[in-house]
């Protein structure tokens, strides 16, 4: 077999439709768009959410509940996740993100007490819970 006896699989390529070439193609004159409306004129079309007049779903149900547009986003870590610091590291939300811990959009991070380490760190504006703040103090680490 040569380069030049390469083929796509019979079948597998479609020719295109081509659309407004005459009436022997079968496809002329309105071009496959019907007579009139919206939908046969140039850029129209009905719009998203659109049911042809009937009330649209997202109107005829109830609306439910409240965002808070002022609600914080913590990246939630474990005292695990920390091992990869060097012992006296000195440890805040710019850190982790260059770690990758943290990603995205966020305005803070919590660490949280799961697991167990035997370094020290100093954690600089970072949120801490109860029993995570007890294991860091526990070997000598601070917090801000």
């Amino acid at each position: 077999m040569q380069l030049h006896d390469l083929a796509p699989a019979p079948g597998s390529r479609k020719k295109n439709k081509r659309v407004g070439r005459g009436p022997g193609s079968g496809m002329g004159k309105t071009s496959t768009r019907g007579h009139k409306g919206l939908k046969a004129r140039s850029g129209g079309s009905v719009r998203p959410g659109f049911e042809g007049g009937q009330m649209p779903i997202y109107r005829r149900l109830p609306k439910r509940g409240f965002t808070n547009i002022f609600k914080k986003q913590y990246a939630v870590l474990n005292i695990s996740d920390l091992d990869r610091f060097d012992d006296g590291a000195t440890i805040d939300v710019d850190v982790l993100r260059q770690v990758g811990l943290v990603k995205g959009k966020v305005d803070g991070a919590k660490l949280l007490g799961n697991g167990d380490t035997q370094k020290k760190f100093a954690l600089k504006s970072i949120l801490v819970s109860k029993t995570a703040k007890e294991k860091i103090e526990s070997v000598g680490g601070s917090i801000e």
